[in-house]
């Protein structure tokens, strides 16, 4: 009797995760096709930060994004989180080899700084499809998922919806919100500085904020400054068709 039910649920289970599997398929992989053309109104880590603060008595909390093209973004945005998160945007496909090398090299020597090696198109996938925290599990499906964007995305439409829903504060998503919020105008006129502190908050946007930025913020925005600089500023991007 045990055994012919252990069979029968065994099977049923399968059955069952199988086409949780399959929905799940479709779910990324249609989202893929058709935010490759269409605007993107809002991510998984939004969706998860908003259910987060409702479910801690948190109804004041808004997770919002304004949608803009590339064209009305400042160039300067887009060259600064290249410059900050991912200098060999352009030459990888999706996944950063060398730099997931040297970041495992790293953490071998210095466990208590573990130093990350996600590219931008990485962060994209797990903003847009996947949930925020650390685990193997969902390190395999942002992989994945990571080289079927990449076939399917140019770099600049990803640079583009990444842009739109990294986060840049506490309920902040997105370049425009947070242009709008911390210097009170569009995206498009973000300076050269302000884009370079913008990127500088991206590793822990609710530690580091740029309304009232840090010592160590405002280095890492200057180092950021340089790096723009040394990457040859717009011709960089325009020379990767990424602006």
């Amino acid at each position: 009797m045990r055994k012919w039910f252990r069979g029968p649920l065994k099977a049923t289970v399968k059955r069952i995760a199988l086409r949780v599997l399959f929905v799940l398929a479709l779910f990324w992989g249609g989202g893929i096709v058709l935010f490759s053309f269409l605007p993107v109104p809002f991510s998984a880590v939004m969706v998860e930060r908003q259910l987060g603060a409702w479910f801690s008595g948190d109804f004041g909390y808004v997770a919002h994004s304004d949608w803009v093209g590339m064209d009305d973004i400042s160039p300067w945005m887009a060259l600064a989180v290249v410059a900050a998160e991912d200098q060999r945007f352009p030459d990888h496909w999706g996944l950063d080899f060398s730099a997931i090398e040297k970041a495992l090299s790293h953490n071998e020597r210095h466990e208590n700084r573990i130093r990350g090696a996600s590219t931008i198109s990485q962060q994209t996938v797990k903003n847009l499809l996947l949930w925020d925290g650390k685990s193997w599990v969902r390190k395999g499906l942002e992989a994945g998922l990571t080289l079927g964007m990449e076939a399917v995305w140019t770099k600049r439409r990803i640079l583009t919806v990444y842009l739109n829903i990294a986060e840049f504060g506490d309920g902040v998503f997105g370049v425009e919100e947070a242009s709008q919020r911390y210097f009170h105008k569009p995206a498009s006129r973000l300076t050269m500085s302000e884009a370079a502190l913008l990127a500088a908050v991206l590793p822990n946007p609710i530690r580091f904020q740029a309304a009232a930025p840090s010592g160590y913020v405002r280095s890492r925005q200057a180092w950021i400054l340089r790096q723009m600089r040394q990457l040859g500023g717009e011709a960089f991007l325009q020379s990767n068709k990424l602006y």
